[in-house]
């Protein structure tokens, strides 16, 4: 999700790697839930998220949307975010005590907070948000332990992969004036990446370049000319 701010309002000024040192660390949150409440749509899930909602949850897609998951055009693309609660705006996963159901396979970005991601040259670097954690004692963490995700490098190759292609995308759906095709590419890129089902015995990130590569194909016939 693209947020036009000034990076010296939001962050310490500073750009992390992962072997860097950063102030994220959050104590295991121990009596705080305040980044799992009020978020709106703003957790938007990414391929690998649902991968792991599904596997975890041993539920479907459909079966996700009924509850814990939503759609909302993101820039011209409809992509899923995690549901807030009407009645106490809390995430679905987020229970009585106040701790996450799906800790082991929570989202990306539920991962990283409070620290987000600056995409820059067909890479990126993480940037901790200062205003974002209620926590006031936080200490320090090496950046790639406190996104505790298995396959690094994969991951860090995945993410940018998934960024750099939904902003080609909302690019190229900007300047379409024709309706029914921004929804026929909406409707490939939910079934290519979301709704049908990856093979949980062979490796994530392989059968997502597989079929980055067809979507890539499929959006550039769509939209040429």
């Amino acid at each position: 999700m693209k947020r036009n701010v000034d990076m010296k309002e939001i962050s310490d000024g500073n750009l992390y790697e992962l072997n860097d040192m950063v102030k994220a660390d959050c104590n295991d949150c121990k009596g705080c839930s305040a980044c799992c409440q009020g978020m709106g749509e703003s957790i938007v899930l990414d391929p690998l998220d649902i991968y792991r909602l599904i596997d975890g949850l041993q539920m479907t897609f459909e079966q996700l949307l009924a509850d814990a998951i939503e759609l909302q055009v993101q820039e011209g693309v409809i992509l899923p975010n995690l549901k807030m609660g009407k009645e106490k705006d809390t995430c679905f996963f987020l229970n009585e005590e106040g701790r996450c159901k799906i800790h082991s396979f929570r989202p990306g970005i539920c991962r990283l907070f409070p620290l987000g991601r600056y995409y820059e040259n067909g890479s990126f670097k993480y940037f901790l948000q200062i205003h974002e954690c209620k926590n006031p004692n936080k200490t320090k963490v090496k950046v790639k332990k406190w996104i505790d995700t298995p396959d690094l490098q994969k991951n860090q190759q995945f993410v940018a992969d998934w960024h750099y292609f939904i902003d080609d995308v909302q690019s190229k759906i900007a300047r379409i004036a024709d309706d029914e095709l921004v929804k026929k590419i909406d409707l490939f890129i939910l079934q290519q990446f979301y709704m049908e089902k990856y093979d949980t015995n062979v490796d994530f990130y392989e059968q997502f370049q597989i079929r980055l590569i067809k979507a890539k194909k499929v959006i550039e016939t769509l939209t040429k000319g």
